[in-house]
């Protein structure tokens, strides 16, 4: 690792013609350089984060409820500060690396023959079943939960191998699976589910029921804004055998602070403060979501309110003010913040510079960032992996990528490992200027580094690579993360199939959609990729292909919307398939779904023109008894049909006609510039 970090500078610094650098570096790998390691827990806090370990030392023993910023630097590098840190080696006999490797690839060639054998066959439970009888895996503790997070966002594929796994003879489901189940689902928001799950456990396992489990729940429903539900899952407890408490009531006041819910939470806070007592959490929890919203007036209140209960601010505190004066633009009122700091005897740690040198980076004030970073190092606090990747995508995000090179060599010549976060701002500033080759170089120097391309490496790689046309290279970049370990997500098919689209190559987006579908990632949200993929098809005369991708949705068992059917069935007719267009209409009628009025209207016309009354008379006999059924008059669906049909054909022409008189006479802007 230490000849990989020397060669790494020394490397960097002859490609940039620093003389002085390479010397340095030169003259010292030829001395015995011994930078000894230890693992621990860093006792630095997360920035933002509502629960310090610098506290005072009455506040160590209490849990740990982090309520982190949603910026990603912030959100990836959380398990960074529990690291490497350059202090003394201290051996640890009691671990054994060469086991808790055959122990890890005991599991891995298990979990991809699972992995596979779902994806081939999750849409048929009674072969999937018969492939992992026939499989020869043995269902033991650990290798439910890894092949859990081995399918990653397809948790459809997961949730086949939690029930399969539950029918084998001498296997129960432990805490770990479980509590990984309910993430998994809540993710997906199949919020039945979970609350059956429970069920189960309650009259299976009930010794299995903790307090965490209804945590995992409540900030499920939070991410998802459902805060009736999430405020509901207290009152449910008690029939569960968990009793809330102040643990309990503050991690629902940190989901909802977290995920924009902070007036709920305040309200919530002043109705349960009699059976809850207020703690210093609490309080925090509050602060963080009203600096968050950017609300200092009532950032403020809470801390006068933290002060009448008898709570001292901590570093937590403060660090959570500087970041809502960060946020709002008031830097001057951040510095006074700093001094105020040490008056007050709290010195600010890592995570309280690097929040104002964040906000400077944002302004692209980079000049200053740079003067906070050497005021840091001067007050004797050291730099960290977050405020290192923050300087290094401030000066990428200017354009500056040489300087955000410069400070990865610094990194390493201090000992301090990048992580993938540090190297996506990098391959985002290449990305910019369409250097794919850039990109795959640092990709080859984290793997010597022992630092692992994630999806957002992979995200970055793939999309470019589609953009020069490198179709093979994007493919070949889809089968290495999955080999890898990884588990491609929605966002990476969506990289992948529009990139091949836009590239002519049809047949290959069809294959990685119908994969797409298959490990049940399509929903509401991605349907612009089917309608990109759909038009493509057709365009391109391939009406038997895209009738094949529309039978793949129906036989996964995917829940479609009358918005699914709308892109379909317009897809059809605007490439001329207007009887292809209206059978597909009644079997959606058919499927119980009551088409569009415009959608009705624009069938009707192609029918006139055709001459074709039979299939006319078919649609608008049905549709009428739905609209009945719907206790809707048929004369007001119609109507409304050919008035939208009118509005936006109207619209179409006006957009049309503005964009003529700007390629005449050009935009308003363009004039302005040219005087």
């Amino acid at each position: 690792m230490i000849n990989q970090i020397f060669w790494y500078a020394r490397r960097n610094a002859l490609n940039r013609k620093d003389s002085s650098i390479a010397a340095m570096i030169g003259k010292n790998s030829g001395k015995r350089v011994l930078l000894l390691f230890q693992f621990r827990e860093l006792s630095k806090p997360l920035p933002f984060s509502t629960y310090s370990h610098l506290g005072s030392s009455k506040n160590q023993s209490k849990p740990d409820i982090t309520c982190t910023s949603d910026n990603p630097i912030f959100d990836t590098l959380n398990e960074s500060r529990k690291g490497l840190d350059l202090i003394y080696l201290k051996k640890e006999p009691e671990l054994s690396v060469d086991s808790q490797i055959q122990n890890r690839d005991d599991f891995s060639a298990d979990v991809e023959k699972v992995y596979r054998i779902l994806r081939k066959f999750h849409s048929r439970v009674p072969k999937l079943e018969l492939a992992l009888q026939e499989s020869g895996v043995f269902v033991r503790p650990g290798l439910t939960e890894r092949v859990l997070n081995r399918c990653g966002d397809a948790g459809n594929l997961g949730y086949r191998f939690f029930i399969w796994a539950s029918k084998q003879p001498g296997y129960r489901h432990s805490y770990d699976v479980y509590k990984s189940m309910i993430k998994i689902l809540g993710k997906m928001r199949q919020f039945g589910v979970v609350w059956a799950l429970i069920e189960e456990m309650r009259k299976e396992n009930p010794q299995l029921l903790s307090t965490e489990v209804f945590v995992v729940l409540m900030r499920r429903f939070a991410s998802a804004r459902m805060v009736k539900k999430a405020i509901e899952v207290l009152d449910e407890m008690p029939k569960y055998g968990c009793e809330p408490d102040e643990y309990v009531f503050g991690c629902l006041l940190d989901a909802l602070c977290k995920n924009g819910s902070v007036k709920e939470a305040s309200s919530l806070f002043e109705e349960m403060r009699f059976r809850f007592p207020p703690t210093i959490k609490h309080f925090t929890s509050l602060l963080y979501g009203w600096c968050k919203e950017g609300k200092l007036m009532e950032s403020k209140v809470v801390l006068v309110k933290m002060r009448e209960a008898g709570f001292e601010p901590d570093i937590v505190v403060y660090n959570n003010l500087l970041n809502g004066y960060s946020v709002a633009g008031k830097m001057m009122d951040a510095f006074h913040l700093l001094q105020e700091m040490r008056r007050n005897q709290c010195e600010p740690n890592a995570a309280s510079y690097t929040t104002i040198v964040q906000a400077l980076c944002a302004r692209e004030k980079m000049e200053e960032a740079m003067r906070i970073f050497s005021d840091m190092e001067r007050n004797g606090c050291e730099a960290d992996i977050v405020t290192y990747t923050t300087l290094i995508s401030g000066f990428c995000k200017c354009g500056k990528t040489e300087k955000g090179h410069e400070l990865l060599d610094i990194m390493l010549q201090k000992g301090r490992t990048p992580n993938t976060t540090t190297y996506l701002y990098l391959m985002l500033a290449h990305e910019k200027k369409e250097e794919l080759e850039e990109c795959l170089e640092l990709m080859e120097e984290m793997r010597k580094l022992g630092v692992w391309p994630d999806l957002s490496i992979y995200n970055t790689v793939i999309r470019l690579a589609c953009k020069f046309g490198e179709t093979k290279d994007s493919m070949r970049m889809m089968n290495e993360l999955e080999a890898n370990g990884l588990s491609p997500g929605v966002d990476t098919f969506i990289i992948l199939i529009n990139g091949l689209v836009e590239n002519g190559c049809l047949v290959h987006a069809c294959d990685y959609f119908k994969e797409m579908v298959g490990r049940g990632l399509l929903a509401a949200p991605q349907y612009g990729i089917m309608k990109d993929l759909l038009n493509a098809l057709l365009r391109a005369d391939k009406l038997e292909l895209a009738k094949d991708i529309w039978s793949c949705i129906l036989a996964k068992g995917c829940e479609l919307n009358v918005y699914a059917w709308t892109i379909w069935i317009h897809t059809l007719f605007s490439n001329g398939h207007v009887k292809d267009a209206c059978s597909y209409c009644l079997e959606m009628m058919d499927a119980g779904v009551m088409p569009q009025p415009d959608t009705f209207a624009k069938l009707m016309r192609g029918l006139r023109k055709l001459y074709n009354r039979e299939i006319a008379a078919e649609i608008t006999e049905k549709l009428r008894k739905m609209a009945e059924e719907r206790q809707m008059t048929f004369k007001m669906y119609k109507r409304r049909g050919e008035r939208d049909l009118k509005e936006k054909a109207k619209a179409k022409e006006d957009g049309r006609k503005s964009r003529a008189r700007q390629r005449r006479w050009g935009s308003r802007n363009r004039k302005a510039d040219n005087l």
